[in-house]
């Protein structure tokens, strides 16, 4: 594959929607994250008095070894001595059963948080109507809920309260500081501007490498997922080499963001310990000759200030190792709560009401639809089914035949026009309780992973065992299901794997009729089976439609002509409806259809 050629494919795998990696980091986003915190609050709140004294715990331990260098050590008081390191000792052991506690109840909060940032988006996605998923990459949003959260897990479990303790313990050191030596803390404060400053000029570069270092492992999330999805093709078409060239590149140019990011991080963290040892280089400087000089700073003042002050700078140069693996985790979080705060394009109105128990009557009224602004896939479509009644719709791939199943399904709505259950237009009925009336059989039969009759039950998870085998026994096909090693207990792998495509179509029958639906929409498989399973097929068919209302996207010949009605679809209109009979009698769409089904098979 030429580079060029390469060059092209790579884009294409570039991000639904265009990050603003530029923009700056936001203090809503970080207290956005921190409100997942509010239902574990009895935790929080210990974890952060927890952070609170630990903040205070070393300035303290610095203050006591300071203390009894200049007090009892000096005065050569041995028994005072042995008194202060038993305090010593024992705050010692306390801070360390805090850090312990701390450690264990960041980790817990942390969890939980993430438990619920999944539940939460997961609970969003599933009210997102179909054309936001035709729209998406599957492995970007994958990479949403796996890698951006796994993202977030750090700065939730120890970004935050690291940085707490941090900041409290240099709170806590420039207090004591102060109060050791006015004149000393001086110098400290002359160097805070050059710290500010180092901070303020990385942490822009910081961020926005991480965003843009996010989205390449997005990127490459996206590139395995279709890939192991879409394996068939690949090895069809040779493009082995070919998608491995794509996925390199993109694990490559991954590769490089991620050392962009760190050498920024690499950078950003030698500058903040140079201005620490800067200051500490001033505080010898300044403080020995002030002692030497005997102008009021005494080497045991001398010795407290540096202790301390070694506590004030240990936590900048952590804190700024804390900002780098935030950065990472904010980039995350933003584009966790732009996927979550993605409103549905359409939901069911306020109002809208429980479907009631239907009865099968459908009727369309001048219905039309478009995918896209301008340019409708359906017009002005009018039909009307009794109840019971089997609809076959026919024509050519893009006419508009899934389309109008799916308005009946409600996973769209109609531009203009009405769609009517029992004359209830579907704009008032709420989807989810029109579904449960409804039974779907769809052209690629989607089983997940589990058994048999795990997903028959998809459709009624309270049915029992006996009630998926008289299923089958109504399809006439349990004995089918019986002769597989373990029956309906028969482990079945993601996508139906390990069934034949006729076992799998039985599968998806049993679930429908199990829902015991008053309405039957039916996309037909087009795969080819062989001729005893083909017959078992049409029979267990025939029993699944009986006496229900039966919309059937037909592509075999016996379905339409069982139909009670024949709607002809071209372009989005129906241009002819009828019986089987009375439309090959018109000599027209329909016959022509029919004869290029019947040199098809011949």
């Amino acid at each position: 594959m030429s580079k060029e050629r390469l060059e092209i494919a790579v884009k294409r795998t570039r991000a639904d929607e265009e990050e603003p990696d530029r923009l700056p980091l936001r203090w809503s986003t970080i207290g956005r994250l921190l409100s997942f915190t509010a239902p574990h609050r009895r935790q929080r709140n210990a974890l952060l008095w927890l952070c609170a004294f630990r903040a205070i715990a070393l300035p303290t331990l610095a203050w006591i070894v300071a203390h009894i260098i200049k007090g009892p050590v000096t005065a050569g008081d041995t028994a005072e001595t042995f008194r202060w390191l038993i305090i010593f000792a024992a705050a010692v052991l306390l801070g360390e059963v805090a850090l312990y506690w701390r450690i264990r109840l960041a980790h817990q909060i942390g969890e939980a948080v993430l438990r619920d940032l999944r539940d939460k988006l997961m609970q969003q996605l599933l009210t997102q109507p179909l054309a936001f998923f035709h729209a998406r990459r599957h492995g970007s949003l994958i990479s949403r809920m796996i890698s951006d959260i796994e993202a977030m897990r750090n700065g939730i479990q120890n970004n935050f309260f690291i940085t707490v303790v941090s900041l409290g313990q240099m709170t806590c050191a420039a207090a004591l500081m102060l109060w050791v030596n006015p004149q000393l803390f001086l110098v400290l404060l002359a160097l805070v501007p050059c710290l500010l400053l180092v901070h303020g000029f990385f942490r822009g570069k910081i961020l926005h490498a991480s965003r843009v270092q996010q989205e390449s492992f997005s990127r490459v999330t996206s590139a395995l997922a279709e890939t192991v999805q879409g394996i068939r093709v690949t090895q069809g078409f040779a493009r082995e080499d070919t998608n491995a060239g794509i996925f390199t590149r993109l694990v490559q140019t991954l590769a490089g963001h991620v050392v962009k990011t760190a050498s920024l991080s690499a950078l950003y963290l030698p500058l903040l310990e140079l201005n620490a040892q800067a200051f500490l280089a001033a505080l010898v400087g300044v403080g020995g000759w002030a002692a030497l000089s005997g102008t009021g700073t005494g080497v045991g003042d001398l010795v407290t200030f540096f202790f301390l002050a070694e506590l004030f700078f240990a936590p900048i140069t952590i804190i700024g190792t804390q900002l780098s693996e935030a950065t990472l985790a904010m980039a995350g979080a933003e584009r966790y709560f732009r996927l979550l705060d993605t409103a549905p394009s359409w939901t069911d109105k306020p109002d809208a009401a429980e479907c009631p128990p239907l009865k099968g009557h459908v009727e369309f009224r001048e219905v039309t639809f478009a995918y896209e602004p301008d340019r409708p896939v359906l017009h002005g479509i009018s039909f009307i089914s009794q109840p019971g009644q089997v609809i076959a719709l026919v024509g050519h791939t893009g006419s508009g035949k899934s389309t109008i199943v799916g308005l009946l399904a409600k996973f769209q709505l109609p531009m203009s026009g009405q769609v009517l259950v029992d004359g209830i237009d579907l704009a008032d009925i709420r989807q989810a309780s029109l579904r449960r009336q409804t039974g779907f059989v769809f052209q690629q039969n989607f089983l997940f992973a589990g058994t048999i009759a795990d997903n028959v039950k998809a459709a009624r998870p309270d049915a029992s065992d006996e009630e998926v085998r008289q299923t089958f026994r109504d399809l006439a096909c349990l004995d089918l299901i019986e002769d597989l090693p373990q029956g309906i207990h028969t482990e079945v792998s993601e996508k139906g794997r390990g069934l034949s495509l006729g076992q799998q179509q039985l599968v998806a029958f049993a679930r429908a009729l199990l829902a015991n639906p008053r309405i039957l929409v039916l996309d037909e498989a087009t795969s080819a089976v062989d001729t005893l399973t083909e017959s078992r097929l049409q029979l267990a068919l025939a029993r699944l439609m009986q006496g229900r209302t039966s919309f059937v996207v037909a592509h075999r010949l016996s379905t339409i002509r069982k139909a009670d009605q024949v709607l002809v679809l071209d372009h989005g209109k129906i241009v002819e409806r009828g019986t089987h009979e009375s439309l090959l009698a018109l000599k027209g769409a329909y016959a022509g259809l029919h004869r290029d089904f019947l040199s098809s098979t011949t």
